[in-house]
């Protein structure tokens, strides 16, 4: 799993890979289509392809001399779950940190009458 994870997050840490992805939610498009999109080279696409391909985000399929790109059947339910564990954690963080600020700020009233009386 945690490999699948790697893949997943490397090939979602990148802008262009994201933009691809969102494209592909909208429709196929041919790896040619990708590059004259993303203003990049059919070679430059190929990788950023070939990387969503490997993280199982992307499935091509070649036609002739076309390679069409869409969106693979993986949904990101590990990922997600990965996510909301940390999401948790960090929640569970900041509540105890406002809890020690709502504490400090009510010191900081009770000392404050106190100085000035």
């Amino acid at each position: 799993m945690a490999s699948r994870l790697d893949d997943s997050f490397s090939a979602l840490s990148d802008a262009t890979r994201r933009g691809v992805l969102e494209q592909l939610g909208r429709s196929d498009a041919s790896i040619s289509e990708l590059a004259e999109k993303f203003q990049m080279t059919l070679t430059g696409m190929k990788k950023h392809v070939g990387v969503l391909e490997k993280a199982g985000l992307v499935t091509t399929e070649k036609v002739g001399r076309v390679r069409t790109c869409r969106l693979g059947r993986r949904e990101l339910e590990e990922e997600a779950a990965w996510i909301e564990r940390y999401r948790r954690i960090w929640d569970a963080r900041f509540d105890a940190l406002d809890t020690v600020v709502e504490a400090l700020k009510q010191q900081e009233k009770i000392h404050g009458r106190r100085k000035r009386g």
